[in-house]
């Protein structure tokens, strides 16, 4: 495994000689706009292995995504490797069908320490909840970025993640969009504690996403990719586009269904993912 091949996977090509915030931002980005959010694997019948050289091969050497256990990892090492101060942190994200958070840890994140201020830096949220920047770990305080507004609350040792919701306009909108949040509510996305954790607390989880009938990534097929503007979704047959604050505190959807054949083409087109396996929507 080596740096500079996972650097040019992400098309960073300046200098990185400084562990610093402005760097760690830039790289960031360059992951979440070169990786995609992805759990198709799953529905290729592919095996996800949770070790670093299978996520390394998988993800810089195929040039495929992962989800939150993969794309993660692979970014702690990317960091330690570049000189930075990275734990892992283990979250429970939200399920707004129970209207409560999960029970088990369920999601991985990473948090940065730069000049004894701590960042929450995730690249495996995906779709509409992932930020573009690290957020400074601090509770109370609005973090806007060009996603929304991402904030912190923090309550006897346990930090909640959220987003503020905004209009969505849909062209020629045919189907209601569904019951989301109110405009203007909170989204909210996964609690965590700063307890720091190693990958092989997530192997049984790792297991268990692959293998439980219940879970929405057996249920769905996944692809999401960030851009400069916005963001690429695939779910199922469904293709998303989506620009952020096209008009004020409004973001533009349009949504394609597509055909199989359309699926394949569009996972080379717009996530650069040539799968080896037939994807089963």
């Amino acid at each position: 495994m080596n740096i500079q091949e996972y650097l040019a996977r992400i098309s960073y090509n300046k200098c990185h000689k400084d562990a610093d915030l402005q760097t760690l931002t830039v790289i960031f980005q360059h992951h979440i706009q070169a990786i995609p959010f992805e759990n198709l694997s799953m529905h290729c019948g592919e095996t996800i292995e949770l070790d670093l050289q299978s996520t390394y091969d998988k993800i810089v050497r195929k040039k495929r995504g992962g989800w939150c256990l993969e794309s993660n990892h692979l970014l702690f090492w990317a960091l330690q490797e570049l000189g930075y101060d990275v734990c892992i942190l283990g979250g429970n994200s939200y399920n707004p069908a129970e209207k409560t958070y999960t029970a088990e840890i369920n999601h991985i994140l990473l948090k940065v320490v730069i000049e004894g201020n701590s960042y929450i830096v995730d690249a495996g949220f995906g779709g509409a909840y992932q930020a573009w920047q690290p957020l400074l770990l601090i509770s109370g305080k609005d973090q806007p970025q060009i996603p929304g507004i991402f904030r912190f609350t923090e309550d006897n040792g346990t930090w909640y993640f959220e987003k503020v919701k905004r209009k969505q306009h849909i062209p020629e909108q045919s189907v209601p969009l569904t019951d989301g949040p109110a405009v203007g509510d909170i989204r909210k996305i996964y609690t965590f504690n700063l307890e720091p954790r190693c990958i092989n607390d997530f192997q049984e989880l790792n297991t268990y996403l692959q293998v439980s009938p219940d879970n929405i990534l057996r249920k769905k097929s996944i692809c999401s990719l960030q851009t400069t503007e916005g963001l690429y979704a695939l779910v199922g047959w469904t293709f998303t586009e989506v620009k952020y604050n096209y008009m004020e505190d409004t973001d533009l959807m349009q949504i394609t269904t597509l055909t199989d054949e359309e699926v394949e083409k569009t996972l080379k087109d717009k996530f650069n993912i040539v799968l080896e396996n037939k994807l089963v929507p």
